[in-house]
């Protein structure tokens, strides 16, 4: 199924829900935070065991890309994973469409994240058997929760799980300066036991680098990523670049938000093929 919008843009690690970098968006730094009744943490998110500091700027992120409102509100999200693998993601619902090919073969699995109910099929065959579909349900929720984080992560800076400080001022690999938030997690996803540190750029107010730990006691990041080029898609801004790796752009293509999507994308299997803009 591939998705035509006006946004098309054109690694993995399984996390817990990546270089020069160019500018991003010219926005400036927001000359005061917005009050914390305006993106309140998510239930289980670790409160007490966070700075002050660090949730103000995470605040200040969250109203630079569009505001807690404007996120709520965002109803229907596509993209597609570097490229592979293409999703569409219901947020009021919990209603997600996976489909990617691989060798010729074509997967396409339609859940629901909440429930874990759904339908899948390879190579046009339905799965019928209960286990192997169960599988499937589970395997779909994991590719959600790695390739979402890619693309939403500063969105969830405050979700339930993740325990938030503030690790001070640091230099990104494009020589600009950020503040720097660290991200460990409780019991959530599929692998806690992940750290990041997320690069807020003082400049543009927008997260533009990550790295991440395979544990929290790690000192070394295992890899470091920028987050470059914000667009704005409905009411937010999202970011699909994420430099070079191995000498080639790393980057999510047709990228949407949208306010409405026939239901067909989360009931049929079969190939859509319908123009679509945002």
């Amino acid at each position: 199924m591939h998705l035509k919008n006006r946004n098309g843009m054109g690694v993995a690690i399984v996390c817990t829900l990546i270089l020069h970098a160019g500018a991003s968006a010219q926005t400036t730094q927001p000359t005061s935070r917005p009050a914390a009744d305006d993106n309140p943490p998510a239930e289980g998110f670790d409160l007490e065991g966070s700075d002050a500091r660090a949730i103000a700027i995470a605040d200040a992120v969250m109203e630079k890309m569009g505001g807690r409102k404007a996120w709520d509100d965002t109803r229907y999200i596509a993209w597609k994973f570097f490229g592979f693998r293409m999703h569409y993601w219901d947020k009021h619902t919990g209603d997600i469409r996976v489909e990617f090919e691989r060798e010729g073969v074509r997967t396409v699995v339609l859940a629901n994240l909440n429930t874990k109910n759904g339908t899948a099929w390879i190579d046009g065959k339905e799965i019928t058997d209960k286990e192997e579909l169960s599988g499937m349900m589970d395997r779909a929720k994991s590719w959600w929760i790695n390739d979402a984080y890619w693309l939403v992560m500063p969105y969830k800076l405050k979700d339930s799980g993740v325990t938030l400080k503030y690790a001070g001022e640091k230099d990104m690999e494009n020589g600009r300066a950020a503040d720097v938030l660290v991200l460990t997690f409780d019991s959530v996803g599929n692998t806690p036991e992940n750290k990041y540190e997320v690069f807020v750029a003082k400049d543009s107010g927008l997260v533009e680098q990550w790295a991440y730990f395979r544990t929290a006691a790690d000192e070394e990041a295992g890899m470091t990523t920028p987050w470059q080029n914000w667009e704005r898609h409905g009411n937010i801004l999202l970011s699909a670049d994420r430099g070079m790796r191995q000498g080639r752009p790393s980057r999510h293509t047709d990228v949407g938000v949208f306010k409405t999507l026939p239901e067909s994308v989360f009931t049929d299997p079969g190939p859509v093929d319908f123009p679509i803009s945002e």
